[in-house]
């Protein structure tokens, strides 16, 4: 009797690892969650990589915007600036941008601040602050003169799939096209 019973059970097992009905019910089930979530997580870094190129690209233009003045720029000018910046980037939260104009000392090798203004809450740029991103500034002739435009902005990524929060950092710098120098009104 067991035997029959172990006989009939091994058939019954056999034949259910041969039907192949509701398979796709069961591979729907497992792979919709995994599939679902890799859709998400492309949408994820998709929006962090187009932040990360609109806020480059409204830098260069802030940088471009203020290399054309010939005249002083004041605070009122950065305040609409810091203003055009967040329209073209589309920060959620208020961004933060330093606009300095350096020039280059060749006989000392080193960099030197003619101004620098903030809006944000992020500190001027001091003389010692150039010395540590010499690296990062590109070679000139002497007393050639760079409008440094940096900008800092937070991502907060719309779902949990791996990316935490990021302050995106942009550092571009620019010459002057139509005056030597642009200056900056108190």
């Amino acid at each position: 009797m067991t035997r029959l019973l172990i006989r009939r059970l091994q058939t019954r097992l056999r034949d259910f690892a041969r039907d192949g009905r509701g398979s796709l019910t069961v591979e729907a089930v497992v792979m919709f969650p995994m599939l679902f979530w890799a859709m998400l997580s492309m949408l994820v870094f998709f929006d962090a990589y187009r932040q990360s190129s609109l806020n480059v690209k409204a830098a260069f233009t802030i940088g471009d915007m203020i290399s054309r003045e010939v005249d002083p720029i004041n605070a009122a000018y950065l305040d609409g600036a810091v203003r055009l910046f967040d329209e073209l980037a589309r920060t959620a939260t208020p961004p933060r941008m330093r606009v300095t104009v350096i020039y280059y000392n060749a006989a000392q090798n080193k960099y030197y601040r003619d101004w620098s203004d903030q809006r944000g809450g992020v500190p001027v740029l001091t003389n010692a602050d150039l010395v540590a991103m010499q690296n990062k500034l590109p070679v000139v002739p002497n007393n050639e003169r760079l409008i440094l435009v940096e900008t800092w902005s937070d991502y907060s990524p719309p779902f949990n799939v791996g990316i935490d929060r990021q302050d995106l950092y942009n550092f571009v710098f620019t010459r002057p096209r139509f005056a030597p120098q642009v200056k900056f009104e108190a």
